[in-house]
């Protein structure tokens, strides 16, 4: 009797444990069942505008497609990318686009933040200043700006022929700015060390003008996160204010830098409103970056499967390069 009443309270037990679980189960599906039904708008959105486009895009890059599809070719259209002058001449160009962009609108970004963060007077107003070219449309400030490097009548010219100097071609100069220079020292430098046109170095300003709001922001914010008792702890040892910057802030502003890093190198990779209407590519080519390299390809020629793979080439780039970041440069991040 006694075995039967304990047999009967274990299977009660158990009864009760499969009644708890199934419940946790139903509980479990029916929770996740509304986070899915949360994310449905979102992920038909991607799908719609993201996903399907780019499958469909790769699907292009693997047919010869002018203004119809015509014949399959598979891989034809990558390899040829591999022996095109033209394309590997647009990724340097892009590539000194970044390089020249985006050190110099971290640096400024970082200094004029670190300025503004501090109890000056007529703080907000300086902040709003520097923020307002960053909402103004890229096409609106490059034709401000190609106003200014005119070269009849702009007004950086003007200010050279006040100050006794030639006035440059700007945006229609082709020669590397090492060439130009090593030129005006009576020497002269190989063609592989030219370096940028003054054409992309005036596009890179104006780009630098443009995002460096975005950059001063984003270093605001990582500088109200920074606690103030560590700035406190390090005057009170002795520290000098260079010294709690070099020690204190860039250190602790490692995860913001690295952010506006990968972003801003993305962007840059991606750059085209303010070429296209600025230089449309020339002098020479001399500022066509990929981007425009695939705009000229896809519209220009409507050679459509060929820029189509030119555009997963360019997204195979910007992978390689955030990863590089992220292997090279993410270790050496403070986040603590």
């Amino acid at each position: 009797m006694v075995t039967l009443q304990g047999e009967t309270a274990v299977s009660a037990d158990a009864v009760r444990e499969a009644v708890r679980v199934s419940g946790l189960r139903r509980r479990r599906w029916r929770q996740t069942a509304v986070a899915y039904l949360y994310l449905a708008p979102a992920l038909v959105f991607l799908t719609l505008f993201n996903f399907f486009p780019a499958a469909f895009a790769f699907y292009i890059s693997l047919f010869r497609w002018g203004l119809i599809q015509e014949e399959f070719v598979g891989a034809t259209n990558y390899v040829r990318l591999l022996t095109n002058e033209d394309f590997w001449n647009s990724i340097g160009i892009s590539v000194w686009y970044v390089i020249l962009a985006i050190p110099a609108e971290m640096a400024f970004g970082l200094g004029i933040a670190y300025l503004l963060f501090q109890p000056i007077r007529g703080r907000g107003a300086y902040r709003t200043a520097y923020f307002l070219p960053y909402i103004t449309s890229t096409v609106a400030a490059g034709l401000v700006w190609r106003w200014l490097y005119k070269r009849d009548g702009g007004l950086l010219n003007e200010i050279l022929a006040m100050m006794g100097l030639p006035s440059l071609l700007w945006l229609d100069e082709p020669d590397g700015v090492f060439q130009m220079v090593a030129h005006s020292l009576g020497t002269a430098v190989p063609a592989w060390l030219g370096g940028p046109s003054l054409a992309m170095v005036a596009v890179c300003v104006m780009s630098i003008w443009h995002y460096l709001g975005f950059y001063i922001v984003i270093y605001l914010a990582g500088l109200g996160n920074i606690s103030k008792e560590l700035y406190e702890a390090a005057r009170i040892d002795g520290a000098g204010e260079w010294q709690i910057f070099r020690r204190v802030t860039l250190p602790l502003l490692s995860p913001t830098s690295f952010f506006l890093l990968i972003t801003g190198s993305i962007g840059a990779l991606q750059a085209f409103n303010q070429i296209y209407v600025m230089t449309g590519g020339g002098p020479l080519d001399t500022t066509r970056t990929v981007l425009m390299l695939i705009f000229k390809t896809f519209y220009q020629q409507t050679r459509v499967g060929y820029g189509s793979a030119m555009a997963f080439v360019l997204t195979a780039l910007i992978l390689v390069l955030t990863w590089v970041n992220f292997r090279f440069v993410g270790r050496r991040v403070n986040y603590d």
